[in-house]
């Protein structure tokens, strides 16, 4: 069995209406476990208080937003390449999921943010390519809007993901690239010494695995809406040649 024939629309929708199920009721419960416990069963930090516990929605939406435009990235080579309509759906669907990732992500970093450094605002590196993250969300979901031919759309905003692709590497590796700024460094790491504490570690990778399931679901709920229209308006163009 090749990973080509889930290209295949009507594979598709057999195999995510499968899925789908059940990966929503893993992302509810895995976000109802993890959030709980971060919000009500870890301590307050040493030096942040309570609002260390912000963690737990910032964190897992900052990664999923920068991990979103990747998988988009990917459905778009795969469409520009292989030219599956799938893929160039999925990456369509999934835009307005790592939009709203990506503004959860900003406003818990100015909350988190105003009584560590002061302020809600700086022009942090990290801050700085995550606002413009933002801004290509919002340029990539405008161009599918304005552009009739679905084809040229997907070629499009294709060629569009690939440039916003720097800016999601640079809110990744933001911090590396550039020490000054007010943001702090990963909070996860291959290095345990970055790492949160332990206390404060387990309910977040939790909470990540929620949001990672929760996106996963999402896309494949809007992927499948996405089929249904391209196939509705296929019939509606059909019924207007006869």
């Amino acid at each position: 069995m090749s990973i080509w024939e889930y290209a295949n629309p009507t594979r598709f929708m057999q195999t995510s209406g499968k899925l789908l199920p059940t990966v929503a009721v893993l992302s509810l419960l895995c976000l109802v476990i993890g959030l709980i416990w971060g919000f009500f069963f870890t301590p307050d930090d040493y030096r942040q208080g309570s609002t260390v516990k912000i963690i737990y929605l910032h964190v897992p939406s900052a990664l999923m937003a920068i991990n979103a435009w990747l998988m988009m990235l990917v459905t778009s080579l795969i469409w520009l390449i292989r030219r599956h309509h799938v893929s160039a759906l999925a990456a369509k669907a999934a835009a307005p999921i790592g939009l709203t990732m990506t503004l959860i992500a900003l406003i818990t970093g100015a909350i988190w943010g105003q009584p560590m450094w002061g302020t809600y605002w700086a022009w942090d590196p990290r801050l700085t390519s995550f606002l413009i993250l933002f801004l290509f969300y919002l340029g990539y979901m405008a161009l599918w809007a304005a552009i009739e031919n679905p084809d040229t759309a997907a070629d499009l905003t294709s060629v569009l993901c690939l440039v916003g692709s720097v800016f999601a590497l640079l809110s990744r590796y933001a911090v590396n690239f550039w020490n000054q700024g007010l943001h702090q460094g990963a909070s996860l790491s291959l290095d345990k010494e970055e790492n949160v504490a332990d206390v404060f570690y387990l309910p977040l990778l939790v909470s990540i695995a929620g949001f990672v399931l929760l996106f996963l679901a999402l896309v494949l709920l809007r992927t499948r809406t996405e089929i249904r229209i391209r196939r509705a308006g296929a019939l509606i163009a059909r019924e207007r040649l006869s």
